[in-house]
């Protein structure tokens, strides 16, 4: 059973339930610290930095709790997370959501930013090296659709077409997840359509200056471009990138066979930069130059696999490695579809980005409960199912009646047996899910103009009956 830290535990007989959570999760004071922050000179107001923070958390861990919903379990089971305050101790609190709304705009986004990265670095840094006795993050893009406001649009503006613009703003987010557990660092947001948009290159080569060093990145053939690739190195991380048919095809022009054996071939050669991509990369020079691996492995469905690297290890090897890409579609869905973040309510840039934060925030917690419990039972965290995990989240940490110490340890220990226990079918083949499209309900003038129709339909009867004189 994976040992708790009692030194960051709270002494008093008294059980801290939120700061007990964070602090058997992440055993560390210093992020409890900053939790917590400064204590405002004004003694009557109840939400100060550390509720307001771990409200944000507790909406996404409960599943997109509303604003009311996240007060009453705040009164109901972290109450004590409150200053001392006499609405507080006498239990006049109001379940009027209004102060917590002006609490988390009162809060800087800063903040939350910086509670969310150091979290995120925080967890990365206790992840044991997976591949060659390094740690590997891998690299993957998505989109989110948020509430059709004026400031939203702006700030994320709709796809449009020759008919015009739609409805729904859309985020691009780059995201990094570390292989093993699915811990997810701080992703790269920013718009997908409209004059300041961005695209993943850019969002690449930022999330890879913030990767531990001596990592490696992992990514699919959008990424294995020259650029990437540079970004990489200059950040001291090396890279595993699948490559298209096309640019295979491309780079074997001027590569020189290694070695040749059964299922796998491969070659080497010097990558430089075309002149398209120095256009598009100012930074890049003539003489900016990778020395490189390309290998083909074929694969059992008779397709091949061609990925470049500069890491010098066997095709098959990598081939292995690589088949773990498709971890990060499921660690996507676990955050905007099983928390529910795709669904985020609101209404402004910087409420959304302190959301999207809490719910990473939400998202990682349940993700360490996952790899302790795994450790309990010797096993990958990937074995255990997260929609458990999470479940055991909330119902035997987040919504217990704790009251004090010993009882919060032993909760903790419980949900650590139950989320163990939550082991995935050990299935022969990897099962395959068709990507779907899954429409929005519309949100156009078009139901305006159907029910104008329809009244003018039913005036020309009543009209007919009075013919005029």
């Amino acid at each position: 059973m994976t040992a708790t830290n009692p030194s960051c535990l709270e002494p008093n007989e008294k059980f801290y339930q939120a700061r007990g959570i964070l602090s058997q999760l992440l055993q560390s004071p210093e992020i409890l610290k900053e939790f917590e922050g400064e204590e405002p000179s004004n003694s009557r107001m109840v939400y100060t930095q550390g509720p307001t923070l771990w409200l944000l958390v507790l909406q996404r861990a409960g599943g997109g709790l509303t604003l009311e919903q996240a007060v009453k379990e705040l009164a109901l089971h972290h109450s004590d997370l409150l200053p001392e305050n006499r609405r507080v101790s006498e239990g006049r609190l109001s379940g009027n959501n209004s102060a917590y709304s002006r609490a988390r705009k009162r809060v800087p986004l800063s903040v939350v930013e910086n509670f969310s990265r150091r979290i995120c670095d925080h967890l990365a840094q206790r992840t044991k090296p997976a591949f060659l006795d390094r740690r590997v993050f891998i690299l993957d893009g998505t989109t989110m659709t948020l509430p059709p406001t004026p400031e939203l649009k702006k700030a994320f503006p709709p796809a449009s077409n020759q008919f015009g613009e739609s409805v729904w703003p859309v985020a691009m987010l780059l995201v990094a997840h570390e292989m093993q557990t699915g811990c997810a660092l701080v992703p790269q947001i920013n718009a997908m359509y409209g004059p300041d948009n961005s695209h993943e290159t850019q969002q690449a080569l930022k999330a890879i200056e913030q990767l531990p060093q001596d990592s490696i990145v992992m990514a699919d053939s959008g990424f294995g471009i020259f650029s990437v690739a540079w970004g990489c190195q200059t950040s001291a991380k090396q890279f595993v990138l699948r490559l298209t048919k096309q640019r295979y095809k491309k780079h074997l022009k001027n590569a020189r066979l290694v070695e040749e054996i059964p299922g796998c071939r491969t070659h080497s050669f010097t990558w430089k930069p075309s002149a398209k991509e120095r256009r598009n990369n100012p930074h890049l020079t003539k003489e900016a130059s990778i020395e490189i691996f390309i290998h083909q492995i074929d694969l059992d469905n008779g397709q091949t696999l061609e990925l470049i690297t500069d890491i010098q290890v066997d095709g098959h090897s990598l081939g292995a490695l690589y088949q773990h890409r498709y971890d990060v579609e499921f660690d996507i869905r676990d955050i905007k579809v099983t928390m529910d973040t795709e669904n985020i309510r609101a209404q402004s840039v910087d409420t959304v980005m302190k959301e999207l934060h809490g719910s990473l925030i939400a998202y990682n917690l349940v993700m360490q409960l996952r790899r302790q419990a795994a450790e309990l039972i010797n096993i990958a965290p990937r074995r255990l199912s997260f929609s458990g995990v999470w479940t055991t989240f909330r119902y035997h940490l987040l919504y217990a009646n704790i009251e004090t110490l010993e009882e919060g340890q032993l909760a903790y220990q419980l949900a650590l047996i139950s989320a163990s226990q939550r082991v995935l079918p050990n299935r022969k083949e990897r099962r395959q899910y068709p990507r779907v499209a899954h429409t929005r309900r519309q949100k156009s003038t078009s139901f305006q103009r159907k029910l104008a129709t329809q009244n003018s339909k039913q005036l020309k009867p009543a009209c007919a009956e009075h013919p005029p004189d």
